[in-house]
């Protein structure tokens, strides 16, 4: 189990029955479905936080038909390497990637945070054996130096947490979009096509990158696939309809996953 701690005091959680309480008198149900929430109000940046239930409903169909599972296969082979014993997947969403990352790693302790209910209520559908946490990636709810490795998949962290909650030697795999990934896709969405950020701005002290690489291969997606594929990202609201459905009706070539992966690794204290 991941040693959890309260989002509001930041003393120890523990679990009595169905419920988890820190030694200062507060307690967080555990949803029948059983995951945790463990989102403050406050800490809500709005009032449906996180992708919609239209989004994730393409990912799932879009992930579970196997169209990244050689994204998923490369992060499994990154993270086996470190033979983590606790593992934190930072923004799990549905929890495709976190479920196939549990049947590689036996004996670790697995847990996936996401800000969306409606993701992590997904997720828990996958595996009773995962600890699904509703949570904000800006504030972990897990203790000081406790995870031997986290995993952040296209979506956002904090250095300051990663470098809290990661035990000295700890890694952290970020995953995130390369500038030619879909970038035919994104071509024929727009007029022009916005420089793709870059997944790491500036390295913190106190981690060093352990590996860099780019998981490139080619995609040839049917229209439901493709169709799924836009609505999965934010390319669904933010491209025009006709341009969308120009697309699911001409079919589209040259379509290319560049994934970048950069694996880092927390310093050894002295």
């Amino acid at each position: 189990m991941l040693e959890l701690i309260c989002p509001l005091c930041q003393a120890a959680l523990t679990a009595q029955g169905s419920r988890w309480c820190c030694s200062h008198g507060h307690s967080y149900d555990q949803a029948r479905q059983g995951y945790l929430n463990l989102l403050l109000v406050q800490h809500k940046n709005s009032r449906q936080p996180g992708d919609t239930p239209a989004m994730l409903a393409c990912r799932q169909a879009f992930l579970d038909a196997g169209h990244y599972q050689p994204v998923s296969d490369e992060i499994n082979r990154l993270l086996s390497a470190g033979a983590p014993a606790r593992l934190l997947d930072m923004g799990c969403g549905e929890g495709y990637y976190t479920a196939r990352l549990a049947n590689a790693l036996s004996g670790c302790s697995l847990g996936g945070l996401d800000i969306s209910k409606d993701a992590i209520h997904k997720a828990a559908r996958r595996s009773r054996d995962i600890q699904w946490l509703v949570g904000s990636s800006a504030r972990l709810p897990v203790a000081d130096a406790s995870l031997d490795a986290a995993l952040c998949v296209f979506s956002p962290w904090s250095w300051e947490e990663c470098l809290r909650s990661l035990k000295p030697g700890g890694q952290l795999l970020l995953v995130g979009p390369h500038a030619d990934h879909l970038l035919s896709l994104r071509a024929a969405l727009y007029d022009s096509i916005h420089p793709t950020p870059e997944l790491i701005k500036a390295l913190p002290s106190g981690l060093h990158i352990v590996s860099d690489s780019t998981l490139r291969y080619a995609l040839d997606l049917e229209s439901t696939d493709l169709g799924n594929l836009i609505g999965m990202t934010p390319h669904g609201f933010r491209s025009r309809p006709e341009r969308q459905q120009a697309l699911l009706e001409q079919g589209l070539s040259g379509l290319e996953v560049a994934m970048r992966m950069v694996l880092l690794q927390r310093s050894e204290e002295e």
